[in-house]
């Protein structure tokens, strides 16, 4: 009987609470003096973004998991947590590379064509004006053909024309082949500096001297540029920064990684053909990965704000501890994805593309890096090759000692070098392991490192976003 009272009371009280909500809802100017929200404000959900899965909210101990057997004593055993993110289930492949260097080609051709004054490639306003960027240059019509076809003047087809270069035959007379002109396909890019931003030197001050009835907002302090200018800060605009990032990858590295080997062949068609479309992107240095990360942001958000949707978080390279947590796939104390100390399957086939044994590099299926997946089961989080294959960028900066200082929940450590800053200063955070190396390199908890302006044709990346909400 007690139960049942208290049943009809609560029963009660949501009719009640529903009509009261009702009211609220019905009347848009009742205002009842309790704090409500905003208004129209629903709860949102981001859907599952495309290419990637979820790895939610977890602690781990980061650290070695077999002895250090290089003795380069980098690293150490301490518990550490990390917030729930989405990661890209493999590498990022040569194809979707490719549509960031399309997007930057056409963006590159419909700009010059807008500096040029073709009206049909300028965004206007409703009274005819054209709409023009930060740097007074026009904004691209990114509805504007560029289909050479439908173009009478013959505008498009001679910005096409002066973006590829032509070279020569053996005999150096006839004109064979025309090259898209790489040295052209630039990103310029902006981000919000907010480890600048948040320095108590740099924020801003409200003035009241002078007389002022009203404080006068003024800021202190200066900002790095990224080409290592100092800049003083006036407003929040000026934690604004802006880079520019040659976008194409640098196929030379088949040819410049390996003294007397000849992969020429690599060189000519691995980001070329189409029969390397599903394999990862290598020849990317770290800042190419980043001005990656930035774009795809872009993009994303920029679709969704013209479909009225809310925005997401940034894509970006993961933290080192992100990294080694995604790839453990929640087995503590595993030496690989996979889990177990065994690089072999139950019918004695390599699962993992490496250097086994004595050089082989064969024995393991493949002789340079492989299709993205092509090596069986994912790992407990759903993610392909986090061991072996090519390596992959972190955003997390080298130092030996990182383990030390570095924070337990999100551990992070980033420096951004400038051009004219020492090598040691450059390093950042290399995981997984690649087809070139032995199985040592490709241990969860390895760390290696490499050069942000270095690329080489044994590393790739995979991005990461951070999760809205818990998981």
């Amino acid at each position: 009987m007690v139960f049942a009272s208290f049943k009809r009371l609560a029963m009660k009280q949501i009719v009640i609470l529903v009509g009261i909500a009702a009211l609220i809802g019905s009347c848009s100017s009742y205002n009842s003096g309790e704090l409500v929200g905003v208004e129209g404000r629903k709860a949102y959900a981001e859907p599952d973004p495309f290419g990637m899965v979820p790895i939610p909210t977890g602690s781990f101990l980061m650290g070695p998991s077999d002895q250090d057997v290089t003795w380069t004593q980098n690293n150490m055993a301490r518990t550490v947590a990390v917030d729930a993110f989405w990661m890209d289930e493999t590498e990022i492949t040569n194809n979707e590379y490719r549509q960031y260097v399309n997007w930057i080609r056409d963006s590159i051709i419909r700009k010059e064509l807008a500096i040029q004054g073709i009206e049909d490639f300028i965004l206007k306003d409703d009274e005819g004006q054209p709409y023009e960027d930060r740097d007074g240059e026009p904004i691209i019509d990114w509805n504007a053909s560029l289909d050479p076809s439908k173009d009478k003047e013959g505008n498009i087809a001679q910005i096409i024309d002066d973006m590829g270069i032509y070279y020569s035959g053996a005999d150096r007379l006839s004109l064979i082949k025309k090259e898209l002109n790489v040295t052209k396909l630039i990103y310029n890019y902006y981000w919000i500096d907010l480890v600048q931003a948040s320095k108590a030197a740099n924020s801003f001050r409200l003035d009241y001297s002078g007389g002022n009835t009203d404080p006068v907002v003024s800021y202190g302090g200066t900002v790095t540029r990224p080409n290592g200018e100092q800049e003083e800060i006036t407003s929040r605009a000026s934690f604004v920064n802006k880079d520019w990032v040659l976008v194409y990858p640098d196929t030379l590295v088949w040819v410049r990684d390996f003294t007397y080997s000849f992969n020429e062949p690599m060189t000519n068609m691995y980001f070329r053909s189409p029969s390397y479309d599903n394999y990862p992107v290598v020849g990317i240095t770290w800042k190419q990965a980043n001005a990656f990360c930035n774009w795809r942001t872009s993009y994303l958000n920029h679709a969704l704000a013209n479909s009225n949707q809310p925005t997401v978080q940034d894509y970006r390279l993961p933290i080192e501890a992100e990294w080694e947590y995604a790839a453990r796939g929640n087995l503590d104390h595993s030496m690989y994805p996979w889990g177990g100390v065994y690089l072999r399957n139950k019918l004695g086939c390599f699962i993992a593309n490496f250097k086994p044994l004595r050089g082989n590099y064969t024995d393991d299926g493949s002789m340079y890096p492989a299709r993205v997946g092509y090596y069986g089961v994912p790992n407990e989080f759903g993610l392909y090759d986090m061991a072996g294959n090519v390596a992959e960028w972190t955003i997390t900066a080298y130092d030996p000692s990182a383990y030390v200082f570095s924070h337990d929940m999100n551990p992070y450590y980033n420096y951004n070098a400038k051009p004219d800053d020492p090598p040691v200063l450059k390093r950042k955070v290399v995981r997984g392991g690649s087809w070139k190396d032995i199985a040592r390199w490709l241990q969860v908890s390895t760390r290696d490192y490499e050069y942000q302006d270095t690329a080489k044709s044994y590393i790739g990346f995979r991005c990461v976003r951070s999760y809205l909400g818990d998981q």
